[in-house]
């Protein structure tokens, strides 16, 4: 259809459109893409088992949908991307504050409009872009606002009586007429603004100021809401709750794969970095592990949830943590280290609510010792397990390692600042790193070495075998015992 040459009524009467209803313009869409084997959420990543299913479900079923989860969960990317399911554009009331259906005229001024000029009266196109609005609830939000309220200024102007409905000024939802329409954090929305919703949703009705108005306005309601508000900060009255046709719960991914994705798809990263940093993967696994981590740590608040944000503005931390040493000294590439992770800290520190005793600990120790806990976790998968206890002559894989550490009596320092053939040449003079490596990861780029290096050292150290201490511009390793020993 060329709606450039659709301009009246009687063009678009010629023409053969047929309007729909918004919820059928998403089902109807969302059916063709189906059909076509077509992608439905681009890219939303983890759901496609879960969450996807279940919202494709409360569109073929014409449903308003409340996303329930923790914060993180792309609840405002799924309601976003909903635009993609609805027709490139739509005609409607040239003038109209409203959005009128040229077909369905709703308004007194498009009704007043269609009747005085018929098939003359102008028609404008609407693009799906536009479709779209977003409020988010928050406690200083009148019901003036969403519904509408009576406007002295137009009346004046108008020299009219505030008895006439064309003094009524329109407020979000009347103005988001035939497009989709999200409340974030519905539980933060007063509940008498939540009562001002009942007839929206289910008869169309508005009320303003006494006006009794019959607009049956054409909305997509999506609300998303976090389980904590229910009981912390409000909720949802259960009335609202009971009009709203599908609730679907979204979460967080279940494996690291998953998260990889979403954080190197969102992290905000410059070329010049990418060219000038490599990341190993392990480094990659170790981001998320920590996320990971800090989901079932016993200092943060489970209940609040960890945001996905945490890994991505973690990853460009880590990034810029690197690409700082680069410049300071002087190198023009360089490889992630383990060290470089201290410079991650901030990003997780304001990014987690701590319990009581994750308060007592403070903030940017429990972030350290998620780094740990994370090192801790992946060591396993790479070397072979360290039992906690073993009989005095057994052997272990760490034997030569241990020994190295115990003859360091001033122990083994690697500095955050170090350049990066100072701190290869560290590394490489702990020769039963070497050959640790060689017998467990033989095929390991010889690029991601170093990192894995620092890897074993940070492993062993959080298994108890060797002790770790942090300084300020660096970390040192030592036997845990060989301090005590020659102190005796």
């Amino acid at each position: 259809m060329n709606i450039e040459n659709i301009k009246t009524l009687g063009d678009l009467k010629k023409s053969g459109y047929q309007s729909k209803s918004i919820k059928d313009e998403l089902r109807d869409n969302l059916i063709q893409k189906i059909k076509n084997k077509e992608t439905t959420f681009e890219g939303v990543h983890g759901y496609e088992n879960t969450v996807i299913p279940e919202l494709e479900r409360a569109i073929l079923s014409r449903h308003n949908i409340n996303l329930l989860g923790l914060r993180g969960q792309a609840k405002t990317r799924l309601a976003r991307l909903m635009l993609n399911l609805l027709d490139e554009y739509i005609p409607f009331v040239e003038g109209s504050e409203i959005n009128d259906d040229p077909f369905h005229p709703i308004s007194r001024y498009a009704t007043e409009l269609i009747k005085e000029k018929g098939d003359n009266t102008p028609i404008a196109w609407l693009h799906r872009s536009e479709r779209f609005a977003e409020k988010l609830a928050t406690p200083d939000v009148t019901v003036a606002d969403i519904i509408g309220d009576v406007d002295p200024i137009k009346a004046a102007n108008l020299k009219l009586s505030y008895a006439d409905d064309r003094v009524i000024h329109y407020g979000m939802i009347p103005r988001a007429n035939r497009s989709i329409f999200v409340i974030n954090e519905l539980p933060d929305l007063q509940a008498r603004i939540q009562v001002a919703l009942f007839n929206i949703l289910q008869e169309g009705d508005i009320q303003i100021r006494g006006f009794k108005l019959r607009l049956p306005l054409d909305i997509q309601f999506v609300f998303t809401a976090n389980p904590e508000d229910y009981t912390n900060r409000g909720s949802i009255v259960t009335p609202l709750k009971d009009r709203i046709g599908s609730q679907i719960l979204t979460h967080y991914p279940v494996n690291i794969e998953t998260a990889k994705q979403i954080t190197e798809q969102e992290a905000k990263l410059e070329e010049s970095q990418k060219e000038t940093v490599v990341v190993p993967d392990l480094a990659r696994d170790l981001l998320e592990q920590i996320v990971f981590e800090a989901r079932k740590s016993d200092y943060i608040d489970a209940k609040s949830g960890v945001s996905a944000r945490l890994s991505i503005t973690a990853l460009e931390n880590l990034l810029s943590t690197a690409e700082r040493r680069a410049l300071l000294a002087g190198d023009e590439t360089t490889t992630v280290r383990l060290s470089d992770f201290m410079g991650v800290i901030p990003s997780i520190t304001g990014k987690v609510e701590l319990v009581y005793e994750g308060e007592q600990e403070g903030a940017a120790v429990v972030a350290y010792n998620l780094i740990g806990e994370a090192v801790k976790s992946l060591f396993v998968q790479y070397f072979p397990k360290i039992e906690k206890l073993k009989k005095q002559e057994e052997e272990t894989p760490y034997d030569d390692i241990i020994s190295w550490f115990f003859n360091q009596k001033d122990g083994f320092e690697l500095g955050d600042s170090l350049r990066d053939k100072e701190y290869k040449s560290l590394l490489d003079g702990v020769s039963p790193l070497n050959d640790l490596l060689g017998k467990y990861q033989p095929k390991l780029n010889p690029i991601d070495s170093y990192f894995m290096k620092e890897f074993v050292l940070w492993g062993l150290s959080e298994f108890n075998q060797l002790s770790k201490h942090r300084f300020s511009d660096g970390m040192q390793f030592k036997d845990p015992y060989g301090s005590f020993i020659s102190g005796i």
